[in-house]
Order: structure tokens, then sequence, then C-alpha cells
């Protein structure tokens, strides 16, 4: 029957169905969960729903270059033999180009061989990198107390203070270009928010950091910015242009404080 020439390939679809089972039912969790939970918990989900995907589309370039050298193979076969080449192979999730040289060392008889040689298949152990790096921003996480509202305190007018909020963000220097675009956006939309009384950027020296300040009119204004689409964007934005986790921390000064500073 069909099945006593599947060979390797019946693990393989079987393991395909467990992982579209585990995928699904983790989506299914993360919709459910994901409103409610805390701001570390939300990005460590987005984090790994961005390495599945790299992972998955990895293995999607390496079974296509499986089927492209098969293919070529076969080809090859039929026209007779021919000077060895070089066959480019495009890994997806900012891998490298890697070349593929075929030499007449190997044998014919095993067209995947040169491939199986390449390293495509082990990718360098990419997944247990990317969650060993997931490890280290977590405990880097816990063991700073980052506080992502001000504290509460007894404040008896409302207008007495202002709040000001300083985030400071390490950018991955290959994504400093798309990252300054996303953040002149949400600038743009934040200074144009009800409430928002100043915003000031500064980059330091010689570092691909970022320390934003915001300035607003008080704490309540300041949530419900949070929950605004253009904050929301680049919230998810930052998953893919920052090293770490962002951290931020409030303060809430007088509010004759910026009174006394514009006049």
């Amino acid at each position: 029957g069909v099945l006593t020439h599947l060979g390797e390939y019946e693990k393989v679809l079987a393991a395909l169905e467990e992982l579209n089972m585990s995928i699904l039912k983790a989506m299914d969790k993360t919709k459910k969960d994901y409103q409610e939970s805390t701001h570390l918990e939300q990005f460590v989900t987005r984090f790994l729903l961005k390495e599945t995907t790299n992972q998955l589309h990895s293995l999607q370039s390496s079974l296509e270059c499986a089927m492209e050298t098969t293919a070529e193979q076969t080809r090859q076969e039929k026209q007779g033999p021919v000077k060895p080449d070089i066959l480019s192979i495009q890994l997806s999730g900012r891998r490298s180009t890697r070349r593929l040289q075929r030499n007449n060392s190997l044998s014919p008889n095993n067209p995947l061989l040169s491939l199986v040689n390449s390293g495509v298949y082990d990718e360098d152990g990419l997944w247990t990198v990317q969650v060993n790096r997931l490890q280290k921003l977590i405990d880097r996480l816990e063991q700073k107390e980052i506080r992502m509202e001000p504290a509460e305190e007894e404040v008896l007018d409302s207008k007495s203070h202002i709040l000001i909020v300083q985030r400071q963000l390490t950018v991955l220097e290959d994504e400093l270009d798309e990252f300054r675009l996303a953040l002149r956006q949400y600038m743009e939309c934040a200074c144009a928010q009800t409430g928002c009384l100043h915003i000031a950027v500064q980059r330091l020296a010689n570092e691909s950091r970022f320390i934003l300040y915001e300035f607003w009119e008080h704490n309540n204004v300041w949530k419900n910015h949070l929950q605004t689409n253009y904050s929301k964007t680049f919230q998810r934005g930052n998953v893919d242009f920052l090293e770490t986790p962002e951290t931020i921390t409030t303060m809430l000064v007088p509010a004759s404080w910026w009174v006394l500073n514009n006049n």
C-alpha cells in the first residue's frame, strides 16, 4: 500500500498533524487570555508568536530547497552530465543567504547529500538560541522593578500634578530606520492627543538607545492614551525593533512647575 512508500515522511506527516493541533490550541488560548495578561506576559506571547512564525518559514524554505534540488537532479539526469554549479538557498527570518556547492565527490545517487551537509536542516540551533534569548529577557525583567503605572498618591486636586513618563528603548542596529519611522508616526499621533502637554526624544551618543519623555495632564489621560490604536501599534512594532523590552518609569510633579517653565 501507500504507507509502505512513506518512509520517514510518515513520521513527518504525523508530526505536522500534531503541530497543527498544538498551534490551533495555543492560538485559541492566546485569543482568550491575551487582553487580560500583564505587559510581560503579552510581550512573551508576541515574542513566541514571532519566533514560531520564523521557524515555520525556515522549515518551508528548507523543504522548497529540497524540492528544487531533486527537480534539478532529475533534469540533469535527463540531459546528461553537466558541470558542477552553485545553488543559492534563501532562508527566512534574518538568515543570510547560504550557498550550496555541489562537487564531483558527491555521489549522483545522493542528490540531497550536499543539502544536508550544508547545515540547512540544523539552522544553528536557532530555536534553542531564541528560547535562551527570551529567558535572558525575562530574567532581566524580573530583576528590575518596572513600573508601568505611577504610584498611587493622595492628590487633593487632580489638576495640581502632571504626569511625566520616561521610556527607554534599546533598538536593534538593523532596525533603526524602521524604528525611527514608527517613532515619528507615534509622536505625531500622541502630540495631537487631548491631554498631551509635550513629547521629547533623545538618542544617546554612539548607542542605539532612545529616551522618550512624555508629559501628560494627569494619570487617566495617559491610561486612555495607552489604549489607543496608534499606541498599541507602536508597542507591537517594538517586538521586532527592540533588543530588550522597553523600560517605563513615571513621576507625578506639581503642575505649577510646568506652568512656571512655560511662562
